[in-house]
């Protein structure tokens, strides 16, 4: 298969994908900029020009008992070599534990490594987490009614978006950090987007809560201009917060 027959597979999957998610945040893509690329790659049959993996989130509702469903999301990311390569796919709920998640991706990528290389595959995992997921779920978790289910009017959903964007120089916009949402921006990018029911109580904020502050973070800054950062740091950061998963969606490449 060529690149220009692989990026014509990944557009005609995501075509598919649109047909088979059609409601509202079941299936989002998180980089336009990289889909617009895509389809001006396989419009003019040339690779060039093309700088972003398509990332896009599925979102699903799953029964995991007869009693209630819960929400769980497909990030996925195609390199630009998919589907002869596996793409880049991790599964979230917010019942899973750390262990869970781990566990469930692991399952996850064994089988379509096993059943599904060379191929287009994002349907085939959609199924499989269908499937198998409920299974992953501790018995002892009570679930939550997911939304567009059974919520009840009183309900609410707290968003957290992760937004990758240009780097920062000018050194009074990073003293005034607080006032960069009244600034026009371009090539701001929300590269993951997390909608979670929640009670809207105090103690439920909190316990939702990734970060106590608003701040700018700086991890070994290096460089003629101090414009470099150890992502080492940044990674650990990141995990020790309970959102090193993040790091992959952010910059493309697994933290350590």
């Amino acid at each position: 298969m060529t690149e220009i027959e692989q990026a014509e597979a990944q557009l005609s999957e995501l075509d598919l994908l649109a047909s088979m998610f059609p409601g509202e945040n079941e299936l989002i893509v998180n980089d336009q900029l990289a889909l617009a690329e895509l389809k001006e790659c396989v419009e003019k049959r040339t690779m060039e020009g093309r700088s972003s993996k398509v990332y896009f989130t599925i979102s699903m509702n799953l029964d995991v008992s007869e009693e209630a469903m819960v929400m769980f999301s497909l990030a996925c990311i195609l390199p630009f070599k998919y589907p002869a390569v596996l793409p880049e796919i991790t599964v979230r709920s917010e019942l899973l534990s750390r262990s869970e998640q781990a566990q469930l991706n692991t399952d996850l990528t064994a089988y379509l490594q096993k059943n599904c290389l060379g191929d287009v595959c994002i349907l085939n995992a959609t199924e499989w987490v269908r499937e198998h997921a409920s299974g992953y779920i501790s018995k002892d978790v009570t679930p939550s009614p997911a939304p567009g289910s059974t919520v009840q009017p009183g309900d609410r959903v707290l968003t957290r978006l992760w937004i990758y964007s240009h780097h920062i120089y000018n050194k009074y916009k990073r003293k005034n950090i607080l006032e960069l949402r009244k600034l026009n921006w371009k090539r701001i990018l929300i590269r993951h987007r997390e909608d979670i029911p929640f009670d809207g109580t105090s103690k439920d904020m909190e316990r939702q809560r990734k970060f106590s502050v608003f701040e700018e973070k700086v991890f070994s800054v290096n460089g003629a201009r101090g414009n470099h950062m150890d992502f080492g740091q940044l990674y650990q950061f990141l995990n020790a917060n309970g959102c090193g998963n993040v790091f992959q969606m952010l910059f493309g490449v697994e933290g350590q």
